[in-house]
């Protein structure tokens, strides 16, 4: 079949241009001038007059049915990857898990087995280290080959998923040989457990200290030491995951501007809700909002370094992070004690949304946000250009994006499986209308033409980005 995407303005790392996109089967094939006076026919044929036609987001950091805290993120792949769909998200990249004294290759079967003939659209995996020894950095060599090239390390999480900094370099030192990506959750987890343990000694139990036992102080000193571990690695890969800190984004810069392989990214969450607002709210409810890294105070700088930072390139993506829980009976395991809180946050289908509201706010530039939404997550992780990009050559991974439109974000409207929504009542001065996903209209007119099972597993190449 062959699809026709006419009168719309496609917008790419390099610009916007008027353009008109013919797809065959799966893939682009030409993008035309519309003026181009010789008919051009196709089986199918899109207006996209007045909207956008931007590449299909891709959203690097999800946690599908991801075990936590004696429970499991609420979104399957099957319901997850459907939302992202509806979201404009046409690719994931979740994270399989190895524990300590598990084969890690056991943990990305199990990854395999969950995502496996579930998926709406298409998906790829980074691998957790939860065990670095001599088993699981033989099994980086062997995990590169088959297409899974960046590794995620903890500095949180004593006793669950923490690395030592000798565990760190060793991890270090073998990607920086086979070239993969090391991902780093940077927070200093020693010190925050004995911050926690202070402050629930202290009767403090309401959410709100999730954040205030998080502070970003401790977020700044674990990205610095991952920074200096890596340049002990020989300038190994490092990416920063969920940063949410001033001085942590200051670090990353300082590394950049040195020419280092540093690249890190933000989710929403830390551009739009706060300490206050949201983890203090009123009794329970800041409940909805334990996530790590921690929602940060609106009377300090950190959103607006982080929008800065996306400016300039020091923050390179906006991930989610998607985790969900729902409210009741998960979030609620943590009454009493914040720390039996499961971490996480839903937001796989806004994310296109949220970061296009930064356009309209002046904040972003309208390239910017299809570089921090799409294309750059396809470089940094080994997906271009078959991602990212509306090119001849390229998946027709497409989504027409309707500027005019609105988008009200609420838990009566969005297709996650969650009893709340975290940015409720959240207007957005733009809206998703039709996703395409390698050739086939997935979302379009306000219904859902998806379905379980046609998204495809990607083996990914290394990071465009390495020098």
């Amino acid at each position: 079949m062959s699809l026709l995407v006419k009168g719309g303005t496609v917008i790419g790392p390099t610009g916007a241009q008027k353009a008109d996109v013919l797809v065959d089967g799966e893939k682009i094939v030409a993008l035309f001038d519309p003026e181009y006076r010789q008919e051009v026919t196709a089986d199918e044929v899109i207006d996209a007059s007045g909207k956008y036609v931007i590449p299909g987001g891709i959203d690097a950091h999800t946690h599908m049915e991801l075990p936590f805290g004696g429970t499991a993120a609420s979104d399957t792949f099957d319901t997850g990857t459907r939302a992202a769909a509806w979201g404009g998200t046409t690719t994931i990249i979740d994270f399989a898990v190895q524990r300590t004294g598990e084969v890690v290759q056991d943990g990305l079967a199990a990854w395999h087995a969950k995502a496996d003939g579930n998926c709406h659209i298409d998906y790829a995996f980074h691998m957790i280290l939860g065990g670095v020894d001599d088993e699981s950095l033989k099994a980086m060599d062997s995990l590169v080959g088959e297409g899974i090239t960046s590794f995620k390390l903890f500095m949180a999480y004593p006793g669950v998923f923490y690395s030592d900094d000798g565990q760190i370099l060793r991890a270090m030192q073998t990607a920086r040989e086979n070239g993969a990506m090391i991902m780093m959750h940077a927070e200093n987890g020693i010190a925050i457990d004995v911050l926690v343990q202070q402050a629930l000694a202290r009767g403090e139990t309401d959410p709100i200290y999730h954040g205030i036992t998080r502070p970003a102080a401790l977020e700044t000193e674990a990205t610095s030491r991952a920074i200096t571990l890596a340049e002990v690695a020989q300038d190994c890969p490092l990416y920063i995951v969920h940063l949410s800190a001033s001085g942590a984004l200051e670090a990353v810069a300082a590394a950049r501007n040195d020419g280092r392989n540093v690249f890190a990214e933000t989710c929403p969450q830390y551009l739009y809700l706060t300490l206050e607002d949201q983890l203090g709210a009123p009794g329970f409810e800041g409940a909805k909002w334990v996530c790590s890294t921690p929602l940060r105070s609106k009377h300090e700088h950190h959103a607006r370094d982080l929008w800065k930072g996306l400016k300039t390139n020091d923050l390179a993506v906006v991930s989610t992070d998607h985790c969900p829980f729902c409210f009741k009976d998960q979030k609620e395991l943590g009454r009493g004690d914040f720390s039996k809180i499961p971490n996480g946050i839903g937001g796989v289908e806004h994310r296109v949304d949220l970061v296009y509201q930064g356009v309209v706010d002046g904040q972003l530039s309208l390239e910017r946000w299809v570089e921090t939404i799409a294309t750059t997550p396809a470089r940094m992780f080994g997906l271009y250009p078959q991602k990212g990009i509306v090119a001849p050559g390229s998946d027709a991974d497409l989504v027409i994006y309707d500027p005019n439109g609105t988008t009200r974000i609420g838990v009566e409207t969005h297709h996650m499986n969650m009893d709340y929504s975290a940015y409720e009542g959240v207007e957005i001065a733009g809206r998703v209308g039709t996703v395409i996903s390698r050739g086939e209209v997935i979302v379009a007119d306000g219904n859902y033409h998806g379905r379980k099972g046609r998204g495809r597993y990607l083996k990914r190449g290394l990071s465009s980005y390495l020098l």
